[in-house]
């Protein structure tokens, strides 16, 4: 059956969303000045990463800090600002698409470092960019279906080595303006954590509900954004046009069964770039004013980027809000979230 996945959810609440910026700022300029040799020789302008996607620097986690590092700060963070107590969470899932082995899953590392209790069921959840939306869905069906009362959502982001790696191979004297504009996407990732807490609404009334869950599979487009921790290829205009056609073919079946297209009070979209996101509010309709923007001094930072920059925002909502959180992920999959503040 073609068409979305719909799921309404209705015990789950957001009790806290925290942030952790990664300390090392590293500015759009400095990378350009790193690659000025190449990009001289194959006659490519500096200054494509801020005049084309609008980032004007990332961030990177200094010398011994790590991503899970930043996972468990943000999650000691998100629980705090919770004040539920860590020995009844009953979930923590991690969604960092960072990671340093293929076994065991990040999320034992982060359990550790946070002291969750033995009774914390614990697993990574991986999507691309919209693991963390996907973690939150699973958290909320979770406490839905009464199997836990508390969950914990994690993700920390290191984007250093794949663009140290990448700077590398690009000053190769074999290096073609194709491959710079291969590998362009690879330097506008940045690093940084956040973590979220979720109960049950009928026990926090003071909780943010989560209303509803639609996404949208296009997964013949797989092969547009490859990636692994040394390299990360993407077809620029591939991956725009066919993510913004999925973004639509979802939105319109779902907007006005929901009434998305009004009465909205913000719109926390994947922070990719400029482009993507002036793009995606022309091509759905939505009010550029209501869509918050963390890219220009954080760059895109994965599963991250939609929690960090609701965080961002947070202190600005008041209760009655309706929020949608809003991603298109590698291979590709788009995803709709709606909160009511």
């Amino acid at each position: 059956m073609n068409g979305n996945t719909t799921h309404r959810f209705s015990n789950a609440a957001i009790l806290a969303v925290a942030n952790v910026d990664a300390s090392q700022i590293v500015t759009s300029a400095e990378l350009d000045e790193r690659l000025a040799p190449t990009l001289k020789r194959v006659g490519l302008r500096p200054g494509l990463l801020e005049r084309l996607a609008g980032i004007k620097s990332r961030r990177w986690w200094e010398e011994g800090t790590t991503f899970v590092d930043g996972a468990a700060t943000a999650a000691a963070k998100a629980i705090g600002e919770s004040g539920v107590d860590p020995a009844n969470i009953g979930l923590m899932v991690n969604t960092s698409v960072s990671r340093v082995h293929l076994e065991p899953a990040t999320a034992v590392a982060v359990h550790h470092a946070v002291g969750l209790p033995t009774s914390c069921q614990n697993f990574d959840i991986t999507n691309a960019c919209l693991g963390f939306v996907n973690g939150m869905e699973l958290a909320a069906s979770m406490i839905d279906g009464g199997f836990v009362d508390y969950a914990l959502v994690v993700d920390g982001e290191d984007a250093r080595p794949v663009q140290e790696a990448t700077i590398e191979k690009l000053l190769r004297p074999e290096t073609t303006a194709r491959d710079v504009l291969s590998q362009f996407a690879t330097l506008t990732l940045g690093s940084g954590a956040a973590a979220m807490v979720l109960g049950r609404a009928d026990h926090h009334p003071e909780g943010h509900r989560i209303v509803a869950g639609v996404s949208r599979a296009g997964t013949e487009h797989h092969e547009l954004c490859i990636g692994d921790n040394g390299v990360m290829e993407t077809d620029l205009k591939g991956l725009l046009d066919a993510g913004l056609a999925l973004s639509t073919e979802l939105w319109n079946e779902a907007a006005p069964e929901f009434g998305w297209g009004a009465g909205m009070d913000r719109y926390i979209i994947h922070q990719v770039s400029q482009v993507h996101t002036d793009a995606l509010c022309k091509a759905l309709e939505i009010d550029p004013t209501l869509v918050p923007r963390s890219f220009p001094e954080r760059g895109n930072i994965g599963p991250v980027s939609v929690p960090f920059t609701l965080a961002t925002q947070s202190d600005t909502l008041s209760g009655g809000d309706r929020v949608l959180l809003m991603g298109i992920g590698s291979g590709l999959n788009a995803s709709v979230l709606e909160l009511v503040w």
